[in-house]
């Protein structure tokens, strides 16, 4: 073979060559995207710190210029803890309120919405397909739109001098009404998923349809249902609006509307270290109730469960 061949043929890549080749490659890959994941965990992150370095910051700033304050210190939460804002109303009390919605509307949420939702699911009967476009509609409709109607109708219920208006239930009520339409379609759709076989199965055994609601359907729901108690919970615990409109005695106020009237009318009236203290007061129980039901959130408990 002359030398002019030997240039024009194609260059040979042993197999070990090429292996290093993919294997670089894909090491490069991976730190890419670990850089990737730094950076956007460090974008996530830093609004955090941010607010932290605030609540331990003695000197009140609306911008900490550090994130290690001189002469850190936890005195803005003590204040907090004892009195957060100028009424007479404990930290206490504004947790207990906040819990109380956040508990009636996670559980009215989830036991009303998975019944309705796996009578969608499982039964024929009339006026289904409209109720069930009725239900995406309400989905549509924007929240700030029932608050009209929400507090008329809530205005014209009273039992005594009890106003349900006024109260902490009218507002758990006014909250589950904007909660159930997706509480109802999310679990809907998954329940779609479980094979009608199980039930079948069961149903052949002897078994009743309550009984392979409670002992099949349950157990095999248990991710959505995790899904919708925690964004029910969440919407409880944080709700402002509602409140805000339809409650007027301090001793039925929330966190969240405590936490809004911190905030003054100017910058320099704003306790802001006291503020960011309230903050995250105020978002650990959410934090918490996702640690709690992070197992359940991960589906895929049906994969398997019909062989064939």
């Amino acid at each position: 073979m002359t030398v002019d061949a030997k240039l024009a043929a194609p260059a040979v890549v042993r197999p070990a060559e090429r292996t290093r080749r993919r294997q670089g490659s894909g090491i490069g890959r991976q730190l890419a995207l670990q850089l990737l994941c730094l950076v956007i965990g460090v974008t996530v992150i830093f609004p955090v710190l941010w607010v932290v370095a605030m609540s331990i910051d003695p000197r009140n700033l609306q911008r900490p210029d550090t994130l290690f304050p001189p002469g850190a210190s936890l005195d803005a939460y003590a204040r907090v803890l004892a009195r957060p804002t100028q009424n007479p109303v404990s930290f206490l009390t504004l947790a207990l309120n906040s819990l109380f919605l956040a508990v009636v509307i996670t559980v009215a949420s989830v036991g009303i919405g998975v019944l309705a939702a796996y009578a969608f699911s499982r039964m024929s009967f009339r006026g289904r397909e409209p109720l069930m476009i009725g239900i995406l509609a309400v989905l549509m409709l924007p929240a700030v739109a029932t608050i009209a109607p929400l507090f008329v109708s809530l205005n014209k219920i009273q039992i005594g001098t009890f106003n349900l208006r006024n109260s902490l239930v009218g507002v758990a009520i006014a909250i589950v009404s904007s909660q159930l339409p997706f509480a109802i379609w999310n679990m809907k759709g998954y329940l779609d998923t479980i094979p009608k076989e199980l039930e079948e199965a069961a149903i052949v055994d002897g078994a009743s349809r309550f009984q392979t609601f409670v002992r099949i359907i349950l157990p095999l729901a248990k991710p959505v249902l995790a899904v919708t108690a925690l964004f029910a919970f969440i919407a409880g615990w944080t709700e402002f609006i509602l409140s805000w409109i339809f409650l007027t005695k301090p001793e039925t106020f929330t966190l969240a509307m405590a936490l809004n009237g911190m905030v003054g009318q100017y910058a320099s009236s704003t306790p802001w270290s006291d503020f960011a203290a309230f903050a995250i007061l105020f978002a650990i129980p959410p934090i918490f109730a996702y640690a709690l039901l992070q197992r359940y959130i991960v589906g895929g408990l049906t994969v398997g469960g019909v062989k064939g």
